[in-house]
């Protein structure tokens, strides 16, 4: 993390947005990643939360973190295990203001020919079915509650397109149609749902990220990070805070009148 960033974090931690102390939130694949940050920035903040994960380990871990908060185990593919999820928010916050639907994965990197049904199954069935999924359950709680909130985690892959990461890039558009459809179809309901679209995100699922395509196309780990860094306008990758910072924006007060908008957390990422 440089210097920017650490200065940014430091000054997002301090501040304290309106709207959000007591707010009741589920934050999907919540334990790890850019889906603890968003958790951490909002338990910051005085928010209720409920998180959810595939990693056992790792959700006692940030549950400890994160005051105790609700930690349920689930696959957002997996429509019981969403279904007994929500059912566990209702009893343990007893309603809901905001879905932050975060849970994703990289999906494969190939050829498209290379690909197998299985693999672009899972990666849609997880990066955009599960929004879906945990929407579907999310809503008629916000609804009772008067209104709220929902973000959905897009990616700069959600407006270019992306050799040999077809699968995610088309999961990743596919949000950008749920989430303007969705700010249509709620915001009668005083609900606002909009879309976070992180750029080139530092951390380890990047370098894998990174690590394959450059096996995939025969050059080093070190060049192919090169690559990508130089087409980021501000060359440099951002981070989880960065992301986090936002979507507290949008839940808070400070996002009262935005809805169906695609806000990109990028350096402004200009090609993948």
């Amino acid at each position: 993390m440089n210097d920017h960033q650490i200065e940014a974090k430091k000054a997002m931690t301090d501040m304290r947005l309106p709207g959000l102390k007591g707010k009741k939130v589920v934050v999907t694949a919540g334990a790890g990643g850019i889906g603890f940050a968003i958790a951490r920035q909002l338990y910051f903040q005085g928010a209720q939360l409920a998180i959810c994960d595939v990693d056992a380990a790792a959700l006692e871990q940030a549950s400890n973190a994160l005051g105790g908060c609700i930690a349920e185990q689930a696959d957002v593919s997996d429509e019981a295990a969403v279904e007994a999820f929500f059912d566990k928010v209702k009893s343990g916050l007893g309603g809901l203001d905001a879905l932050v639907n975060n849970a994703g994965i990289a999906g494969p990197t190939g050829n498209i020919e290379d690909l197998s049904p299985d693999e672009w199954r899972r990666c849609i069935d997880i990066c955009l079915t599960g929004q879906f999924l945990c929407a579907r359950q999310a809503i008629p709680m916000i609804k009772a509650a008067g209104g709220g909130a929902l973000v959905n985690m897009g990616s700069a892959a959600s407006k270019h397109g992306y050799a040999y990461r077809t699968p995610y890039s088309a999961a990743k558009f596919g949000v950008i149609g749920l989430t303007q459809s969705l700010a249509k179809e709620l915001g009668p309901d005083n609900i606002r749902v909009n879309a976070v679209l992180p750029g080139i995100v530092e951390g380890p699922r990047m370098d894998g990220v990174i690590r394959a395509r450059a096996e995939a196309t025969g050059v080093s780990f070190d060049a192919m990070r090169e690559e990508y860094l130089k087409n980021i306008s501000l060359r440099r990758m951002v981070s989880p805070d960065d992301v986090a910072t936002t979507v507290a924006m949008l839940i808070s007060d400070l996002g009262n009148n935005l809805s169906g908008q695609s806000l990109a957390v990028d350096g402004n990422v200009e090609t993948l």
